[in-house]
């Protein structure tokens, strides 16, 4: 799987890929997570990286910053989730702008574990950020300030898939890089950078097509 991390509200920001590596299965299961030693950004990433002849997974987050890649290790997922959850939340606590946003971005094949990942570090960071935010009004109850934008919601339409070259092949391969719509997520991006807030789509699958509008994200 690789991410990118990167904030809207610094222009020279830019967006940073992650590569994972392949590695072997140790005697004990273990998870890796890196600490980014910059203050402004840190790309994350989250996946597991393969079996060995013992059939023990490990799973490896990197973040790859200025040439380097820190790692530190943890005995289990929550763990990875609490620590990916608090790096996000320090440097967005003290940012007085409503418009100042964090995107971190993940991407990886089905089944990666992307959805999962997602909602498990935007749980925590809306459940800690009353607890980082020395201006919260503890009577006041917080709104959430970390949401997820699916990226089910960027599929090409069916019909959209019926007038390509393969229809079939398109269909059956639906969730492949093409069958998506890169260009309304950077529409969604620059929207977001401009105004601050936008809607974006989620899908519906009872239909099997996106659903436009569907996900507000606010200036919070």
């Amino acid at each position: 799987m690789e991410a990118t991390f990167c904030s809207t509200f610094q222009r020279s920001s830019r967006a940073e890929p992650l590569l994972l590596r392949t590695v072997g299965a140790r005697h004990r299961n273990r998870f890796l997570l890196p600490v980014a030693r910059d203050n402004k950004f840190s790309p994350l990433s989250f996946a597991p990286t393969g079996y060995g002849s013992s059939k023990i997974a490990l799973f490896k987050v990197l973040s790859a910053e200025k040439g380097q890649v820190h790692v530190v290790e943890k005995s289990g997922v929550e763990e990875l989730y609490d620590e990916l959850a608090a790096r996000l939340l320090p440097s967005a606590s003290v940012s007085s702008s409503p418009n100042f946003k964090h995107i971190v971005g993940l991407a990886g094949p089905p089944g990666a574990g992307k959805s999962t990942l997602a909602h498990e570090v935007v749980s925590r960071v809306n459940k800690l950020w009353p607890e980082r935010a020395s201006s919260m009004d503890s009577q006041v109850q917080p709104p959430d300030v970390a949401i997820v934008v699916p990226m089910d919601g960027f599929h090409l339409y069916r019909s959209e898939l019926d007038v390509m070259e393969n229809p079939e092949e398109a269909h059956a391969r639906r969730g492949a890089p093409w069958t998506f719509n890169p260009s309304r997520l950077l529409t969604c991006l620059k929207n977001l950078k401009i105004h601050g807030s936008v809607y974006v789509p989620s899908f519906d699958h009872g239909v099997g097509d996106p659903l436009e509008d569907d996900i507000f994200v606010n200036v919070q």
